[in-house]
């Protein structure tokens, strides 16, 4: 049974900001865990959002969880599904913040909406980004053990979120601020591999 909503705007950003963060990494799991605890009455959730506590949607965001736990987990394939899932994750979050700051202002909603959205896309970067990376080890172990990690994140930073939305923002903006050095060396790195591959071309063809 749903309970009154009676969070404050400040709290709500907060809540927001961890769980934009977690739909980025695993929006099914960060679905799924706001409707159970949405239904549970451990988390009243914003009118705009009751309809995550509907059984249908659980089951739904529940079967679609299972899928990405194995799609996610095999080696270059999980490149592919999280390149879809940028016109997945990052509207959904949006929609989330949306939806749940509906009954306050229409620039604060456009701001909660922008954030959602922007950080949702940070998580996901992050994300693509250490895949890539991992992907072209031989072994499996270590993808698995990301993509574990990453659903795992999800779930607790979903919940951490409804029992204290301060402490999960500072987790999620912390994460966010790690994502944004990552891909800073990342796009440094290829940067430095194209002009290394560049100098070799030029060595070869000064030889011919």
């Amino acid at each position: 049974m749903l309970g009154a909503f009676t969070i404050s705007p400040d709290k709500l950003f907060a809540v927001l900001t961890a769980i934009s963060f977690a739909a980025g990494l695993n929006v099914y799991a960060t679905l799924a865990t706001l409707g159970l605890l949405a239904h549970a009455g451990v988390f009243p959730l914003p009118p705009g959002l009751h309809i995550l506590a509907s059984w249908y949607v659980i089951a739904a965001a529940c079967a679609l969880f299972l899928v990405e736990l194995f799609a996610d987990k095999i080696p270059a394939f999980d490149l592919l599904w999280n390149a879809l899932h940028t016109f997945i994750r990052v509207p959904i979050a949006a929609l989330l913040a949306y939806r749940a700051t509906a009954q306050l202002s229409p620039g604060l909603q456009l701001l909660a909406t922008l954030l959602g959205g922007a950080i949702a896309m940070a998580a996901h970067s992050g994300k693509t980004a250490v895949r890539a990376a991992v992907t072209p080890s031989p072994e499996p172990f270590s993808n698995f053990a990301l993509s574990l990690g990453e659903d795992a994140l999800a779930v607790s930073l979903t919940w951490f979120a409804t029992r204290h939305p301060y402490g999960a923002a500072t987790i999620a903006v912390l994460f966010v601020l790690v994502v944004i050095v990552l891909l800073h060396w990342v796009v440094r790195a290829l940067k430095n591999m194209l002009r290394r591959a560049r100098k070799e071309l030029d060595v070869i063809s000064s030889g011919a």
